[in-house]
Order: C-alpha cells, then structure tokens, then sequence
C-alpha cells in the first residue's frame, strides 16, 4: 500500500511534498489599499460571487509555516517563503468576501498547499523590506514610523511594486481581508473530448483559526503594476491607491466551507 497525503504517494507515506493537514502559519505584512475599475474587477469574478465595491487590495508577505508534528521552521528552507497576493471585494449571498483571483509564491510546498485550498498559486519572486531592532541607515526600526517597499518578479519581469510609509497605529485590517476568502478549486480533465469538463470545479471558502493579528501601523502608499505578457493583471492596475499597512499575523488552516458546486 502507498501513502501519502499528496503526490508523490510512497510505501512509508514520508514523500508527499506536503504533510496533512492542520498547517500553522505566521507571517510579516505589506499591504496596500486601492480602487480599480469595477468593470475590469467584476469579470474576474466566478459564478457564485457578485462585486461588492472596487476596493482591492494586494499583500506582500513573508511567511513562515509548520505541520502538526513537525518543526519544519528549524529547517528554513522548508518553512519559509514569500507570496504576493491580491484581492477583490465580492459577496456571496450578500455576505461580504473576498476573491483572489491572482496569487504568486515562491515555493512548491507552498504552491501545493494553496492549490489544495483553491488559491490560484503561480511562481514568482516577492521582496519585502525588512525592520531591525536596532536603529540603522539601512533599515526602518521595528515597532516606528518608517518607510517599507515591496516587489514581485514574474518570469524575470518587474510585475508590480509599492512603497508604504507608515505613521500610526490602526484600529482596522486593510479591506478586503483573506482570511475567509472564496476561493475555486479547479482540476482540469486530460481525457479526449472531455477538456471543458473538469474533475473538480467549485467555489468554497477558506475557513481559518487561531487568527493572532499584531498591532496595526497605516499610513500612505504607492502601487504600480506593470505590462507582463503573460498574465491580465494589468486590468486590475490602481485607478487610485488609498492606505498602506504593515502588521503581523497567524493562523492555523485545516478545514473549508464548499459554497458552490461550478460542475
């Protein structure tokens, strides 16, 4: 018999490329507010999900993850990464959600975990600046005001950039939030005659717990998002930019909500 939670499925099980779950996460955030066009933003959106305001936002994040019994963060190379994520404001049901209909990381541990959940995961490169706790020319000082960018790559090519000053504490999370976001799970089918048939295609949402969040610094911000021949992200590019963020957080995912059936 082989096991195995994923691919690849061996006899002892210790191969999958990810364990079971449930999975904890914590992570430094970058975040930024801003308004698209809402007709550009509505089309992205599934069956199942109408647009709730065009408010977007995009995280950049530095995460740090670990399994149930394992210690993968004593393994860096095995617990860290760097994602970039961006958001649309939807409704199911006239409940408030978020969509994410573009997300890039820069692992496959991580890209298979967010596929599991139904997050859209390509590759790609996310920078972020980083705080010290000691004061210094080359850093912002954790805990103050400062100034923090942000960068992703995707095949080689700038596709999106922004800088966050930060000035003051928040009582609010950026909106919209991703945390209980709606996400589609989709796996095409290989068999001839048969490729407009998926074998799974539903709308869910994420359920998540054990949310810690840190303080909340906001203050103004700049986004831009550049012309990249393979992806549309460009239609959803700030008609204005309204907030930045920095915070910290974490969470624990091991369950989720099935919405809709898109078969």
């Amino acid at each position: 018999m082989i096991r195995g939670y994923t691919l690849p499925r061996t006899p002892k099980g210790k191969s999958s490329l990810i364990p079971n779950p449930p999975w904890h996460y914590t992570g430094n955030v970058l975040a930024v507010e801003y308004l698209a066009d809402e007709k550009k933003a509505a089309a992205f959106l599934p069956d199942g999900l109408e647009l709730m305001s065009n408010q977007c936002a995009v995280y950049f994040i530095e995460w740090q993850y670990a399994s149930e019994t394992g210690e993968e963060y004593l393994d860096p190379v095995c617990s860290q990464y760097r994602e970039t994520i961006f958001l649309l404001s939807g409704k199911y049901k006239e409940e408030p959600v978020a969509y994410c209909p573009f997300i890039w990381v820069d692992q496959d541990k991580a890209l298979m975990r967010g596929l599991i959940q139904g997050w859209p995961k390509q590759i790609g490169y996310t920078w972020i600046t980083r705080a010290y706790g000691l004061p210094s020319k080359a850093a912002p000082l954790e805990g103050k005001p400062g100034k923090y960018g942000a960068a992703l790559s995707v095949y080689g090519r700038r596709l999106a950039d922004a800088q966050v000053t930060i000035e003051k504490e928040s009582e609010t999370l950026p909106s919209p939030t991703f945390a209980g976001a709606a996400l589609i799970r989709f796996f095409p089918e290989l068999e001839k005659e048969k490729h407009d048939q998926p074998v799974v295609h539903e709308l869910v949402q994420l359920k998540s717990r054990d949310v810690k969040i840190s303080p909340i610094w906001k203050g103004p911000a700049k986004l831009n998002i550049f012309e990249n021949p393979y992806t549309e992200l460009t239609d959803l590019k700030p008609a204005s930019v309204l907030n930045g963020y920095k915070f910290s957080f974490a969470l624990t995912v091991d369950d989720l909500r099935h919405l809709n059936s898109l078969k």
